[in-house]
């Protein structure tokens, strides 16, 4: 007796389809799981028989095979546990395959015969329905993630005779639906404004370009001039997420067990603030089980990192590739898995171990060789891909006094919404959304400045010994000010403005 059923396995935060063969033969009981399967798929055999025996069916004491293929790819997870006891009723004969070839399906079994949820739900619907599959069948818990995914039907359970009696055509489940309109206009907001910022006009300014060509950006200042609160401040500005960024940013959630309950969708760009004691497989990802880090839950979002210099050297330098390729790929010895990690980095640190080096209101305490020291833990190379460095110096009491509001960030992010949009026009038919993705060949289509800017990067470039990779983050900063100042070219006053942002090669060189 031979039966096959469709699941799934989650393999990065793409799904692919799986498909459980269970073969019950007479021979000394025995349950045999094959297809490389993990330890937690290998203990499916005890859940599915407590399961199975406590929802009121025979578990047959048979030589059991179960074969999940294609067997050349690992399977980790609980998920297995429904289609492997739905598999063993099939070949028993109390299921029908009528439908059982029509839906997929997925979920942790309790031992009394409740359906459990499970993690990577969104990434199985969107493969389902690529694949021509009808439906899915999956946790209640898990289905409004699921049905985010349109066009496929997505039915809900909380036990295991719901799936039999649906299976066998005597009860009629209705899909799952959500109004996803309705799911972005619910988002709560971020409950935080620019307008509370006191002071620090030169620093709004610099955000507001960031935010406006999704470009890098790192804070230098003493302790309370307000770094935080102006990182913090930053996703009140950015463009509102589109579907197919939602749809990525959730699937990097659902993987990772961190969507809630009663969340369907990412329908809000993610702000992801690490502790500086992070490992570097937290921040970047990996693992004996490889699972995305920080910076791929950031993705379509901004990584805040506090203290720059207080992360661990090597922690920093695994930016380099999600900075530079907007994706992390980690390798195993069976399998390479890369994650997307397409992020806005906002970096804060003091001018010195004290903090106070350059305050005219402090003296700062900290030595020469200190100050190296300190400045050191952070690599050329890694400051060479963040586009902005700004100084933030402390904020004067005339500004702290001052009742009056500063400007919202729905007015900024007006602006910043304008500024994008010239942008996909302009990048219209690429994968590129922004100014900072651009690749090389874009930038000498649509940064070449006038001649009084060839001059001035000339003089800077020579003056500053500026590498390539820093000049040409000049000149994307200077197509998005230039977009936002909305000219067509790139003009002296806009390259002034761009390089006046790379205060720290000024100051190392």
């Amino acid at each position: 007796m031979l039966a096959k059923v469709l699941s799934s396995a989650v393999l990065g935060i793409d799904a692919i389809q799986v498909e459980v063969e269970v073969d019950i033969v007479q021979g000394l009981p025995q349950f045999a799981t094959v297809g490389l399967p993990d330890g937690a798929v290998k203990e499916s055999k005890d859940r599915v028989k407590s399961a199975l025996k406590n929802a009121g069916y025979d578990y047959p004491n048979r030589r059991i095979t179960v074969n999940l293929a294609p067997a050349d790819l690992r399977k980790e997870g609980t998920a297995f546990d429904l289609p492997i006891a739905v598999g063993i009723l099939a070949a028993t004969g109390v299921v029908r395959d009528t439908r059982l070839k029509e839906y997929l399906l997925l979920g942790e079994l309790s031992l009394d015969g409740r359906v459990k949820p499970v993690r990577g739900c969104l990434s199985v619907a969107v493969n389902s329905k690529s694949a021509g599959i009808t439906g899915v069948i999956v946790p209640r818990e898990n289905a409004g993630e699921a049905a985010v995914v349109e066009g496929i039907e997505v039915i809900g359970v909380s036990e295991l005779a719901e799936v039999v009696d649906f299976l066998n055509g005597a009860r009629d489940i209705i899909p799952c639906r959500v109004d996803l309109a309705e799911l972005f206009r619910q988002q709560p907001g971020y409950g935080e404004d620019f307008a509370e910022v006191k002071g620090q006009e030169h620093a709004k300014r610099a955000l507001e370009v960031a935010a406006s060509g999704g470009h890098n950006i790192l804070m230098l200042g003493p302790p309370g001039s307000g770094k935080t609160m102006l990182a913090r401040r930053i996703p009140t500005v950015l463009p509102p997420i589109t579907f197919d960024e939602a749809i990525e940013t959730t699937k990097v959630y659902s993987v990772m067990g961190l969507l809630e309950t009663d969340q369907s969708i990412i329908a809000q760009r993610p702000f992801r603030s690490p502790h500086h004691t992070i490992s570097d497989i937290g921040l970047i990802g990996g693992g004996n089980t490889p699972k995305p880090g920080e910076v791929s839950l950031s993705h379509n979002g901004v990584l805040f990192l506090d203290e720059l210099p207080e992360f661990k050297k090597n922690v920093l330098e695994v930016l380099r590739q999600p900075l530079e390729d907007g994706r992390v790929t980690i390798s195993r010895a069976l399998t390479s898995i890369t994650y997307p990690s397409r992020f806005m980095l906002v970096a804060a640190l003091n001018p010195c171990p004290c903090g106070y080096l350059g305050d005219p209101q402090h003296s700062c305490s900290c030595t020469p060789v200190m100050i190296h020291r300190y400045r050191s833990r952070i690599s050329g190379p890694l400051l060479d891909r963040i586009d902005l460095h700004i100084e933030v110096p402390a904020v004067k009491y005339r500004d702290l006094a001052d009742r009056g509001d500063g400007e919202s960030s729905a007015s900024i992010a007006s602006r910043v919404e304008a500024c994008r949009s010239v942008q996909i026009e302009r990048y219209k038919g690429t994968r590129i959304r922004c100014n900072a993705q651009m690749p090389p060949r874009f930038i000498k289509k649509f940064c070449e400045p006038d001649a009084a800017g060839h001059r001035l990067l000339e003089m800077v470039t020579d003056r500053l010994g500026l590498s390539a990779r820093s000049y040409t983050r000049i000149l994307k900063v200077a197509r998005t000010i230039a977009d936002l100042d909305g000219s067509e070219n790139i003009h002296e006053q806009h390259l002034s403005e761009a390089i006046q942002y790379r205060s720290l090669d000024r100051k190392t060189n």
